[in-house]
């Protein structure tokens, strides 16, 4: 029998001899792929449906549902009652007794005056209460982000050599006027890159693109987290040790902090070590005492800031900051000044202020929202990531125009914030009064404040970022992931905080890409007794159809993957070719590609599909498809490639196409033979 006749003669015999058993696909009118495309672009961008609430409300009504929507302080305040104030009093006094000193540490990380740390635990957490959604996440600085905006800034402005070797920018003290004018420009560039990261992320959440941080893998961010926090925790060995500012290094690689500190062993101040180690030893005793009994959580809270009392009030009745013990100096007490003047829109400031900015919002908002996911889904609540990160935005743009620096959602502050029984953001309103009583009348208190206990307080609070645990657990789950989550790392740790960031988001869209271009394919079989195909890997019992291939296609079928798909169901084909020799079985006869895993195609990919009809053929083997979607099988119709396969072999079901081959095999008995 020839060819043409195999092709009209037998497939029509072998549909006779099914009684109607075989099911047809039907192709959906025209119009279904437009309204495909208007759900898919509504799913990207509206996924929680925004407009939901306001359907079917008269005007009055949506003016207040709007006003909540934009203001969430209008919603929760409704029902706010004395007795759910008490518990915001109590978890607001918790978090400030923590965020004061860690405020003062955090500022020196980002390379500012002690201040400005204050300045950021104050207005921020105001503005997060009337815009924010959560109610357990604690505003304020934090270690991570506040390393890499004094990183990224030194690096992008460097110190020129005319402001001297020993211009500090944490300190206030006089050296020098180019000194003066150094640091008033570090300033300026610190709050415009501030604002631009409200500005980042406000956008963000308007546009609905906050899918868009979600291209960090978990992975990536534990290995990021995890160096961050070591080379946060290096850092602070020159407070720790005591050595002077001028003699330490101000890159944070492993290898030139190692180098700068046992290069200056002879600088080492023992009273400021000794100091500095027994309040490390007592913070971390009681981290340990909230950890075995969490009903005492307010213990490793409070603990920083009576480390902070004692040791001031050590120093100032033993006078050892006259024998090299590096003390706080005076801190300026008053509210935030404007800093409006200082936001710089022009020249090679703004393009600094520009990329700093950006790479702040996206690690600002990566810890946030997971924090607060994390708290809403442990209290059995929603967030809208939008709507947080328009809080976000708005926070951080009004606190650049009032001395502060980028604020977003603190793990530590939160966790303590969560466990003191918090109701609503008024904490984050308490906690901020308490550090507004601090900047208005106790500033002069932390005079003799040892910068080694900052450094300690710093060390104690970041140990959590490292999570071995989770490192672990990815090993076991994902090798690739694993090699993410450790290239992250070692960037962090061995080239610096922007490089590793780099590498991070790097490796994350890397296996996006991977997995993209090198979708997974199956070879299917039957499981005896039943219609069930699975994959014969995972089922070794599963039984292959003579002379019929089945293969399933993991992933959408696109031009970035569209050739190797093609490639690789042919290499299944001479694979399967090579058993069937080394058994003498029947030949491939049949190809069938369940399509059900395929969401979508575009036309490089059905190119790819007429290239592959073609080239079997020639090989004389019949190409069939099984389940393909609504958007899929519309595609293939309106290319026309429907007509060029024949309707006769879209199936409905993989045992369906299995049925319709297996009787064109028996009426083939020269292929049998």
């Amino acid at each position: 029998m020839s060819n043409r006749m195999q092709e009209d003669v037998l497939p029509q015999q072998a549909a006779e001899k099914d009684d109607g058993a075989v099911h047809r696909v039907s192709i959906p009118q025209k119009g279904t792929l437009a309204r495909g495309l208007e759900v898919a672009v509504k799913e990207t961008f509206f996924p929680d449906d925004p407009l939901r609430p306001f359907k079917n409300q008269p005007g009055s009504r949506r003016f207040l549902l709007g006003l909540r929507y934009l203001f969430p302080v209008f919603d929760w305040g409704r029902h706010y009652s004395f007795s759910t104030f008490k518990h915001d009093l109590v978890a607001g006094l918790t978090i400030g007794s923590l965020s004061i000193p860690q405020d003062i540490g955090y500022s020196k990380l980002a390379g500012l005056p002690a201040i400005f740390g204050l300045y950021t635990s104050f207005v921020p957490p105001l503005v997060y209460s009337i815009f924010g959604v959560s109610r357990d996440i604690a505003i304020g600085p934090v270690a991570v982000v506040s390393i890499l905006l004094g990183t990224l800034a030194h690096n992008y402005f460097p110190m020129p050599a005319s402001a001297t070797a020993k211009c500090d920018t944490t300190s206030t003290a006089f050296v020098n006027a180019d000194c003066s004018a150094y640091r008033e420009a570090y300033l300026s560039l610190i709050f415009t890159a501030t604002f631009f990261t409200g500005v980042f992320q406000a956008a963000l959440g308007l546009l609905r693109l906050g899918f868009i941080i979600d291209f960090l893998s978990h992975a990536a961010i534990v290995g990021f987290m995890g160096g961050a926090a070591i080379t946060i925790g290096l850092q602070q060995l020159k407070g720790l040790l005591g050595l002077p500012t001028a003699s330490f290094t101000r890159n944070t690689d492993i290898v030139s902090v190692m180098r700068s500190v046992f290069e200056h062993v002879n600088q080492w101040n023992w009273p400021t070590i000794a100091i500095g180690l027994f309040f490390l030893a007592f913070l971390l005793l009681a981290k340990f005492i909230g950890k075995k009994w969490p009903k005492y959580f307010w213990v490793p809270a409070v603990a920083p800031l009576l480390s902070v009392i004692l040791s001031t009030a050590f120093v100032t009745v033993t006078g050892v900051d006259k024998h090299g013990v590096s003390i706080v100096g005076k801190l300026d007490g008053h509210i935030n000044p404007s800093s409006v003047g200082r936001l710089i829109f022009q020249g090679e400031m703004l393009k600094h202020a520009v990329l700093l900015g950006f790479e702040a919002s996206l690690i600002a908002l990566t810890e946030a929202i997971a924090i607060g996911r994390t708290f809403a889904s442990m209290k059995n609540y929603h967030i809208d990531g939008n709507k947080e990160m328009m809080a976000f935005g708005i926070m951080n743009m009004v606190g650049s125009c009032s001395s502060c620096y980028v604020a977003t959602g603190s793990f530590s502050r939160s966790a303590v914030n969560y466990s003191a029984g918090c109701r609503t953001p008024v904490s984050n309103m308490v906690m901020s009064v308490m550090v507004l009583i601090v900047l208005a009348v106790a500033t002069s208190l932390f005079h003799n404040t040892p910068n080694c206990i900052l450094a300690s307080i710093i060390i104690n609070a970041v140990i959590n970022l490292v999570d071995i645990k989770a490192a672990v657990l990815i090993w076991r789950v994902d090798k690739l992931d694993f090699i993410a989550c450790l290239g992250a790392f070692m960037g962090v740790m061995f080239a610096s905080v922007e490089i590793g960031l780099l590498i991070a988001v790097g490796l994350s869209i890397a296996k996006i890409l991977l997995h993209v271009t090198r979708p997974h394919t199956a070879l299917l079989g039957n499981i005896p007794g039943t219609s069930i195909y699975r994959n014969v890997q995972q089922y070794p019992d599963a039984i292959r159809t003579s002379g019929i291939l089945i293969v399933r296609v993991d992933a959408a079928i696109y031009f970035s993957n569209s050739n190797y798909i093609r490639e690789r169901i042919l290499r299944w084909i001479d694979e399967e070719e090579d058993r069937i020799r080394k058994e003498n079985g029947v030949s491939v006869q049949f190809a069938v590609i369940e399509m059900s895993p395929v969401t979508n195609i575009d036309t490089t990919g059905i190119l790819s599909f007429e290239d592959l009809l073609k080239t079997l053929k020639k090989r004389e083997i019949q190409l069939a498809l099984a389940n393909p979607g609504t958007g899929v099988i519309q595609k293939l119709n309106d290319s026309g490639f429907v007509d060029v396969l024949g309707q006769q072999w879209i199936f409905l079901t993989v045992g369906e196409a299995v049925q319709f081959c297996s009787r064109l095999l028996e009426l083939m008995p020269d292929k049998l033979a």
